[in-house]
Formats: C-alpha cells, structure tokens, sequence
C-alpha cells in the first residue's frame, strides 16, 4: 500500500503536547507542562496509508519524504498566518488580540524601559 506524509492528529504538526489532565491522573505530568508527541515522535507528520492508518516516520526515511514535509509545513504556516516577512510588535495580530503591551508603537514621552 502506498504511504503519503500527512499532519498528525494528535498534534496538529506542532510536534508537541501541552499538558492534559491524563498526564496529572497518570503521574506524568512534567514541570514544562508540554511534551513531544508520541503519536509522531515530534516530527509534526505520520505516513497514512490509503485506509487512513497512520504511522510513525521512521528516521532513516525522513529523507524520503523531506520534500512532502517541507510542502506541509510550508501550507501549515500559512494557514496560521505566516506570511514570511517579518512584523513590528504593533503589526502582529496575534499581539494586539492579547492586548499586549509590546503591540503598542513606542511613544516618545514614554521612559526608558517602559515597554
């Protein structure tokens, strides 16, 4: 059956999980409350067969697939707002919906620091 790099469902590509209350029942909750994946080993990406079957990426063939990889975590990025260019604090969406105060353009009458 012919396999195709897909995201994985556990950690929507990202690689890593945050803390969950199964880790503080099962006594594996870690003091970085986060952990690599272990559905993808951290890669971001599993093999699905044409059933849907995922499995891990074997490291001797992430060369293989390196080409599909770099295809989907390009398309990922973008669906999250990644554009390539970098932003000002104050231009980054992200920021200004937290409200931080970094997002504000600096002031002049603002002392030193103050951001």
């Amino acid at each position: 059956m012919a396999e195709i790099a897909a995201r994985c469902a556990a950690c929507d590509g990202y690689g890593w999980i945050e803390q969950d209350a199964a880790d503080d029942l099962m006594g594996t909750a870690q003091a970085d409350a986060g952990s690599e994946c272990a559905w993808c080993g951290g890669i971001g990406y599993v093999l699905q067969d044409e059933r849907g079957v995922s499995r891990r990426i074997p490291t001797d063939q992430l060369a293989a697939h390196s080409e599909a990889l770099e295809r989907l975590e390009l398309e990922r990025l973008r669906q999250i707002g990644y554009s390539g260019e970098a932003r000002k604090p104050w231009q980054q969406q992200i920021r200004l919906e937290r409200g931080d105060r970094i997002a504000r353009p600096p002031a002049h009458d603002d002392p030193p620091g103050a951001q």
